[in-house]
């Protein structure tokens, strides 16, 4: 069932993608290559280039806690070598010093694959101190990351203070302990679970030129609220699974959703306009932003009207077409029953959802809005897919929703002008 309408001449487009080797056991030992925010990326071999294969948006996570360690579970999306992992002091008020940093692949709840867990550097140095309101790259490290893996990043900070950086619905259960147990395989001292990720924001990989990444851009629905926990159910995740299992040249997934987050307004994480470099075009590889995002904005009732929220898509687009992204455009899903709901909301949704369909100022369109609409009442999202709030789509709704994307819409041709340290 498939709701994805792209522009005339799409198809014409040729991107040929070479199919990605077998996934093999990751990360052999760590290369000493300057990679911080002040220095240039390392150089590339021609033909390769780093992808996001994993991405979460940087948030307020509560008060920074020193002498702690955290064990992050993550899923990747598209496969490669040369792992590097970004660290984020985004919304931290001081510099924040890791001490200890390992990747590796998990076996079960906290406990890694023996072996896989490699300690991972920083310009050459096992620590490194990011300033506030910055992020920083760990340097590549070889070895092969398969796709569709449970990564293990594990970071340590003697001391932090002040506010902490991270993701507060991760929708995945991830481990904290206290004291630096970070190059440990086993799980006996991760005795603490968190639903939160801190601290990591992206995870990278070197594969071919060829191959690039979408990031999904939006609110709780894209960061699967109401889908399973731990069983990478969200509407992104079903996409990666479904590209993973063609030859698109668009392999990689980045979830940069935020829950209760809007397109013009800070509050539940700063707007989407306002973290959209740094949560979606800061990232490698990216060859279209996956913008779903709206129905916050609307259903606040703060005065927002459609013609407002259609200014704020229009700059997204002009700053993602600026940067060579492609950007698709989702109509905003239903949400009658919910308690906001009222018939300006609806008149406001109907008016927005009217331009992602009609203006042509899109890339492409996928329907969202017809995917998980009521056949018996258009403003209703229909039972099967109600995860039980009239908002927020089940693991049911949320498969349809990626099973409703055009592929061929995630295809960019447009250069990019940015360059990723």
């Amino acid at each position: 069932m498939s709701a994805g309408l792209s522009r005339a001449g799409r198809a014409g487009r040729a991107c040929r993608v070479s199919r990605l080797l077998a996934p093999v056991v990751l990360l052999l030992t760590a290369a000493a290559v300057q990679v911080t925010p002040a220095t240039a990326a390392p150089a590339t071999p021609a033909g390769r280039h780093d992808v996001v294969t994993w991405g979460a948006s940087a948030d307020r996570a509560g008060d920074a806690v020193a002498d702690r360690s955290y064990r992050l579970v993550v899923r990747t999306s598209v496969a490669g070598d040369n792992l590097r992992i970004r660290l984020s002091n985004a919304l931290g008020d001081r510099p924040l010093t890791f001490d200890s940093a390992y990747a590796g692949l998990r076996q079960t709840g906290a406990e890694l694959v023996p072996g896989t867990n490699k300690r991972l550097t920083f310009g050459g140095t096992r620590s490194v101190t990011v300033p506030a309101g910055a992020t920083a790259y760990s340097d590549p490290l070889p070895g092969r990351l398969p796709a569709a893996a449970d990564l293990v990043v594990s970071v340590h900070t003697q001391t932090a203070g002040g506010p902490a950086t991270g993701h507060g619905m991760a929708m995945q259960t991830s481990y904290a302990a206290t004291g630096d147990h970070t190059g440990e395989d086993g799980a006996a001292n991760w005795t603490e679970r968190t639903g939160s990720w801190f601290y990591l924001d992206a995870v990278t990989v070197r594969t071919s030129a060829a191959v690039g990444a979408v990031v999904a851009l939006g609110d709780s629905i894209t960061d699967g609220w109401q889908s399973s926990g731990d069983l990478n159910r969200r509407w992104p995740d079903y996409l990666a699974r479904r590209l993973g299992a063609t030859d698109s040249p668009v392999r990689g997934v980045a979830n940069e959703g935020i829950s209760g987050n809007k397109v013009l307004a800070d509050g539940a994480g700063q707007s989407a306009l306002n973290r959209l470099d740094r949560d979606v075009l800061s990232h490698p590889g990216v060859r279209t932003v996956f913008l779903f995002e709206g129905v916050n904005d609307i259903k606040a009732h703060t005065g927002v009207t459609g013609a407002d929220l259609i200014a704020g898509y229009r700059e997204i687009i002009a700053r993602a077409h600026r940067a060579g992204k492609c950007v698709v455009g989702a109509t905003v899903a239903p949400f009658k029953g919910w308690s906001e709901w009222d018939t300006a909301a609806e008149s406001v949704r109907q008016e927005v959802n009217h331009f992602i369909r009609s203006s042509g100022e899109f890339d492409a369109v996928t329907d969202f809005d017809r995917i998980l609409r009521s056949p018996y009442d258009h403003e209703r999202i229909m039972p099967v897919f109600d995860g039980g709030d009239r908002l927020h789509p089940n693991d049911k709704g949320m498969q349809a929703m990626a099973d409703s994307v055009d592929l061929d819409s995630l295809r960019c041709d447009r250069t990019s002008t940015v360059d990723v340290p």
